[in-house]
């Protein structure tokens, strides 16, 4: 009853190693040194070692059978082919002030990772007028993506983004919602009955990776019954400055009920030289009445 109620409550004091020693025999456990020199701490020049990242790098090497050394995961993942290990694509911010949607950019590869998906482009920007309607907002307009082996910025752009004359009259055009491969929702055009046919599209060069060989096409589709297609059409493709590439081409022959690429022209972008690009596909001088030709759009993209 003399005891304090402080020392009542104090916890008993550890036992130390020399009563633990009197009390078992010692044993040495497996990988615990057994001597002071065992306990020793590594020198600089070891630390150095352990630091550098030629020794980490080596480390990181395993033996396997026969004496083969296999790397380890983190050496092969580092090695896959990303974005990040090289430059980011050409002016790729200033392209993505026009997406529809917030881009996560919280790190190089998620950021990566949506450009080589595709990024859809002015969906929600306002009404406009276009021939004797307006383009509907809610839908895509353009997309953009990024090509892993080039790493070279490409552009769709859709039914919506071109000029098409009488496309928004139903006795002439109507419009059908189609999903994209990614997720987005977009129209094309499908042609029921005109005699007159133009449609153009237009697109800054400047947005384009300088020094990669670009392809222009058309993406169509022919659904039965197509008919009055028996005169070629005649595609376009405007440079800035004024050079124009222009030839005549037969649908008569092209595959049916499949969506089939209409080569316009190919150019080297050049950011110097670079401007506005038009794209056209017309036929209007034979006076035939046309039907079954599906818009998708005009890709502009590396030549394979």
């Amino acid at each position: 009853m003399g005891n304090s109620l402080s020392e009542l409550e104090q916890p008993p004091p550890p036992q130390t190693h020399q009563q633990h020693s009197q009390s078992q025999p010692q044993q040495h456990q497996p990988n615990e040194p057994t001597n002071k020199e065992e306990l020793r701490l590594p020198s600089r020049r070891e630390n150095n070692l352990l630091l550098s990242p030629q020794h980490n790098s080596e480390a990181s090497k395993k033996t396997g059978q026969n004496g083969i050394v296999v790397k380890s995961n983190e050496t092969q993942s580092a090695a896959k082919p990303l974005i990040k290990q090289q430059s980011f694509p050409h002016k790729y911010e200033h392209i993505l002030k026009d997406a529809d949607s917030p881009v996560d950019k919280s790190s190089r590869e998620k950021l990566c990772d949506q450009l080589y998906g595709g990024v859809f482009l002015h969906h929600k920007t306002k009404a406009i007028p276009k021939g004797n309607g307006f383009s509907n907002p809610d839908f895509g307009h353009e997309k953009y993506w990024v090509e892993k082996k080039s790493n070279a910025n490409c552009f769709m752009l859709y039914a919506r983004a071109l000029s098409i004359t009488w496309a928004e009259d139903p006795n002439y055009w109507k419009w059908i919602q189609q999903k994209d491969a990614s997720g987005g929702t977009t129209e094309v055009a499908e042609l029921k009955r005109v005699c007159w046919l133009e449609l153009h599209g237009k697109i800054d060069t400047r947005k384009l990776s300088p020094g990669i060989l670009y392809q222009v096409s058309f993406i169509i589709m022919l659904k039965d019954p197509a008919q009055g297609w028996e005169l070629p059409v005649n595609v376009r493709l405007a440079l800035p400055g004024g050079k124009k590439q222009q030839h005549r081409e037969s649908l008569m022959d092209k595959l049916r009920a499949r969506w089939i690429e209409i080569p316009v022209g190919e150019f080297v972008a050049s950011e110097k030289d670079g401007g506005e690009m038009e794209i056209s596909m017309f036929e209007y001088e034979g006076g035939m009445w046309k039907q079954g030709l599906v818009i998708k759009g005009v890709a502009i993209k590396p030549k394979e």
